[in-house]
């Protein structure tokens, strides 16, 4: 098992972060498409009713009735504005959650590369330790071979 890096424990805290900005982003990705879906429709019911008026327009259709529809698509109108902003607000923090994420992975990675980098120049450095023990054993036996011949 290799040792503990001092980096791993950041490593660690940075991959914390990153998966709750991901949770946030996520969260936020629901709360924009919610939104989103919230405004079609009632630009959808807008439309509709609007069908129902010029139908109800081309049959004949008395001044109060008018009014009633027309108020009424007002209404619609200002609810479409709102959910517009609404649509708008939720796809501003969907972009600043992407930041966010994007920020705490790009600080997770540049841990994990370090990390990397210093488990490899850990292993160059065992792999020269273990060569010098080698070639330090392989002396010892060509000089032990050479002061005591075995012939």
């Amino acid at each position: 098992m290799a040792k503990q890096l001092p980096l791993d424990t950041l490593s660690e805290l940075a991959r914390t972060k990153t998966d709750d900005a991901a949770r946030r982003l996520g969260a936020l990705q629901n709360a924009q498409l919610s939104a989103a879906q919230k405004l079609e429709m009632l630009i959808d019911y807008r439309q509709d009713y609007f069908g129902q008026l010029q139908a109800q327009m081309a049959h004949g259709l008395s001044s109060a009735k008018y009014h009633n529809y027309q108020a009424f698509l007002a209404t619609l109108d200002g609810a479409i504005d709102q959910q517009r902003a609404i649509v708008a607000q939720a796809e501003t923090r969907l972009d600043r959650g992407r930041d966010d994420w994007r920020q705490n992975k790009r600080r997770l990675n540049s841990f994990d590369t370090l990390i990397e980098r210093a488990r490899r120049q850990e292993q160059a450095v065992q792999a020269k330790r273990e060569q010098r023990d080698s070639d330090e054993r392989a002396a010892r036996g060509f000089l032990d071979r050479a002061v005591n011949p075995t012939f």
